[in-house]
């Protein structure tokens, strides 16, 4: 079994925990490489001589499965490569909440199970996002967290209207709107007031962001929906919009982003037999 190792630099001084899950899944028969989950620049911490890393491209040939070490923006990072090479991903959780770890850095040796082929899978879905301009397109992305569309620095609210299927759902001026899979609604839409979904349904959640009219509220669509928010007049306004927590991009008045299902999935390696909802109050304290 070939096991990509992905560890966040900024997060695992020294490498320390990437190496010891490097011993454990040796020992257990396991053919190790080194991965990053994004690109290092020269101010991250000191990286061990000894340690060769790998891209993206060699690392994954004939990969079983990936572990990433680092908090839930590591693993988003990391498991972007992992779909695209359709190999599934473990997290081990350096982070503050970790939500989507499976295992924390007192568990490692719960990894030797990998070797002997002892966990099993499971499937989340997965966003196609992308921004309309002028008839064409300017961004495209994929999620699998959410999308988030917020106002720039300046108090002044955006003015946003919502379609489903092309078909106006609402319209409301407020600090922004979340749209996020199942396995998005524990973070920032949550953050929001939207509501806690299952991570393996398959649903899109809407979710404005402090609204200004009181029948703004979340929807829940089916994951056939596709999804539209269109800016309004942007006079004096900035809006960005930002994937998974990645790099802003900057609307325009008059852009439509686009979301619906991706046929890509992501795959997240199970170990442990905690369910959702022990999850759901061990990191964020209750439902």
């Amino acid at each position: 079994m070939k096991i990509v190792l992905s560890p966040n630099p900024y997060r695992d001084k020294g490498l320390k925990v990437a190496q010891e899950a490097q011993r454990i899944l040796r020992r257990s028969g396991a053919e190790t490489v080194m991965c990053y989950p994004f690109e290092v620049d020269q101010k991250a911490p000191e990286i061990p001589a000894h340690i060769k890393f790998q891209e993206a491209g060699e690392a994954f040939q004939n990969a079983d499965l990936m572990v990433c070490f680092g908090g839930d923006g590591t693993i988003l990072h990391a498991a972007k490569d992992a779909q695209s090479y359709g190999v599934p991903i473990l997290g081990v959780n350096l982070g503050s909440v970790g939500f989507m770890a499976e295992l924390e850095q007192g568990e490692l040796p719960q990894l030797a199970r990998l070797a002997e082929g002892n966990y099993t899978t499971e499937t989340r879905m997965m966003l196609d996002v992308r921004v309309r301009r002028d008839g064409r397109t300017v961004f495209s992305d994929i999620a699998l967290n959410d999308a988030a569309l917020t106002k720039g620095a300046a108090a002044r609210m955006v003015d946003l209207e919502i379609y489903g299927d092309k078909v106006l759902m609402s319209h409301f001026s407020s600090d922004g709107v979340v749209v996020s899979t199942p396995t998005g609604s524990t973070a920032y839409s949550m953050s929001a007031g939207g509501p806690i979904v299952e991570p393996t349904a398959e649903t899109i959640i809407v979710t404005p962001i402090c609204p200004h009219a009181l029948s703004a509220r979340s929807f829940v669509l089916g994951g056939d929906r596709q999804v539209a928010v269109k800016m309004g007049r942007m006079a004096r306004k900035t809006a960005y919009l930002s994937v998974d927590g990645g790099r802003a991009f900057r609307l325009n008045g008059g852009d439509t982003v686009e979301l619906k299902r991706s046929h890509a999935k992501t795959r997240l390696v199970r170990l442990t037999n905690r369910t959702f909802y022990e999850i759901l109050n061990q990191k964020l304290g209750g439902v």
